[in-house]
């Protein structure tokens, strides 16, 4: 039976197990894996000395090996060959995502990676359900990121989409580049989402909360150049919107189909 689970891709192409590892690669080094890696290897991969596996670790290449030595805890692997990945989004793409209820942000996250997104903030709204104190929000960024390996290692990429912590609109407004297509989705817009890219690339993209984004909120988005759009006629989750923008997005601009 063929082996499944994060990590694993039933495309023969990308067959080879992908692995992240957080230090400096290097053809010809030997490398040892995290405890947690190494666990994830020997248990739930159920790779052996001999097998070959892929690990990268965000600098956009990719790091060809094989394993040497494994036990549960403890894995070895030496690298023999490194080559730019080619599956890097070939559009820039900032995701602005209300903080929603934790399956429902993970899984925005874990799918805005998949779909190429290169940086993930955040935004506590007025209308959000969840409130985040200092604490808990440095354990949710540090969750997040978590979040984005796993789908990295399952979607090919060798790079990691940045995700900043947790902020207020205006705060994450002020910090915005001035360059590209500012695009807020709203389901009472009159524009569709290809009239909202104009501007071209890069594309900073905002989505409300559960309960969307308030008067004010629109507001400052609005003053800030983020024009409004829709998409469809039929009002979607939180969860839904931007995935489903980001896959338009890449249709349109970016290497899904038109824009390739």
């Amino acid at each position: 039976m063929a082996k499944s689970g994060p990590g694993v891709s039933n495309n023969p192409v990308m067959s080879t197990p992908r692995i992240f590892h957080p230090e400096p690669l290097s053809t010809g080094a030997t490398i040892e894996l995290t405890e947690s890696a190494a666990t994830h290897v020997t248990r739930v991969l159920r790779l052996e000395a001999g097998e070959r596996l892929v690990l990268f670790n965000g600098d956009g290449h990719d790091y060809a090996g094989q394993i040497d030595s494994g036990r549960q805890r403890s894995v070895r692997v030496t690298l023999n060959a490194a080559a730019p990945s080619t599956r890097e989004p070939g559009i820039e793409t900032t995701l602005l995502q209300g903080i929603c209820r934790g399956q429902r942000m993970d899984l925005v996250i874990q799918k805005a990676t998949e779909l190429g997104v290169t940086g993930i903030r955040p935004i506590s709204c007025e209308r959000s359900v969840v409130r985040l104190q200092p604490e808990r929000a440095r354990r949710r960024q540090a969750h997040w990121r978590g979040v984005t390996i796993s789908a990295a290692e399952q979607c090919g990429r060798a790079t990691l989409p940045q995700v900043h912590g947790p902020a207020s609109l205006d705060e994450a407004l002020a910090e915005l580049d001035s360059s590209g297509s500012r695009v807020m989705l709203d389901p009472d817009a009159d524009l569709d989402l290809g009239a909202a890219l104009a501007a071209g690339p890069p594309v900073t993209l905002l989505c409300g909360p559960e309960g969307g984004l308030s008067e004010f909120e629109r507001s400052l988005a609005t003053r800030a150049g983020f024009i409004g759009a829709r998409l469809g006629p039929r009002t979607l989750r939180t969860e839904t919107a931007p995935i489903a923008a980001l896959a338009i997005i890449q249709y349109l601009r970016g290497d899904f189909g038109s824009g390739r």
